[in-house]
C-alpha cells in the first residue's frame, strides 16, 4: 500500500465566499481550481492536487483583495465628496 500524503484543502468555502461577496471573475477561477483538488487527489495526482489547492486559495485571496481595494477607493472618494460638500455648503 502506497503512503498517501494528506489531502490538501480545496478552499471551496473561501472560493464561494469570494465569488458571492467580492469578485466574481476571480471567484469563479478559484471555484474551478477548488473542484480539481479532490479529483486529482483521488486519481493519485498528489502534486496536481497540491497545486490546485494553492491556486484556489490564491485566486480567492486575490478576489478578496481586489474587493477591499475597491471598497477603500469607494469610501475614500465618496467620503471626500461628502466632506468637501459639507465644507462648501
Amino acid at each position: 500500500m502506497e503512503n498517501q500524503p494528506k489531502r490538501p484543502s480545496n478552499y471551496l468555502a473561501l472560493a464561494i465566499i469570494s465569488t458571492v461577496l467580492c469578485c466574481i471573475p476571480t471567484g469563479i477561477v478559484s471555484i474551478i481550481y477548488a473542484s480539481k483538488v479532490n479529483t486529482a487527489y483521488a486519481e493519485g495526482k498528489y502534486e496536481d492536487a497540491e497545486s490546485a489547492s494553492k491556486n484556489a486559495r490564491l485566486w480567492a485571496l486575490i478576489g478578496i483583495g481586489l474587493a477591499l481595494v475597491g471598497w477603500l477607493i469607494y469610501v475614500a472618494f465618496f467620503g471626500f465628496a461628502i466632506f468637501t460638500g459639507v465644507m462648501n455648503g
